[in-house]
């Protein structure tokens, strides 16, 4: 299969809320009050909102795949970081964050071996997961 091309385009003007643009969808991306309006989540939970999702929809294909009755998946997504380094202080932690932990609890009549197996293949099919866990090349270019 061919390489797809991902686009978004994101637009923002004097404060920080983002209006962002997916094909026909429409988001907001915004930072709390003081300073956001707190119109929509963080980037920061944009990205740990795109794990979880990518997860759920990885886990329906392996699950429409493989014919498994899978009532439903809930996933937790949490992530460790240190906001110093974005708010411009000094500190040798990392910018972004240091541990990402998704909880994932399987809807489904099966054994806990089988979950496990289940949860295994849907990770390693899970391009967030595996753009979270590999160094993929990132390109901020200035254009005019």
């Amino acid at each position: 299969m061919p390489t797809k091309q991902v686009r978004v385009e994101v637009k923002q003007g004097t404060g920080f809320k983002t209006e962002c643009q997916a094909g026909k969808h429409r988001l907001v991306i915004d930072q709390p009050s003081p300073g956001g309006t707190d119109e929509g989540p963080t980037p920061l939970h944009f990205q740990l909102m795109a794990l979880g999702g990518c997860i759920a929809a990885i886990g329906r294909i392996v699950a429409n795949q493989r014919r498994l009755a899978i009532r439903g998946f809930d996933i937790v997504v949490e992530g460790d970081i240190n906001n110093d380094r974005l708010l411009g202080k000094a500190s040798a932690d990392r910018v972004g964050f240091s541990a990402i932990t998704a909880q994932v609890k399987i809807d489904a009549d099966l054994t806990p071996e089988e979950k496990a197996k289940l949860l295994h293949e849907i990770d390693e099919r899970c391009p967030i997961s595996e753009n979270l866990q590999s160094s993929t090349p990132v390109k901020v270019i200035l254009t005019p």
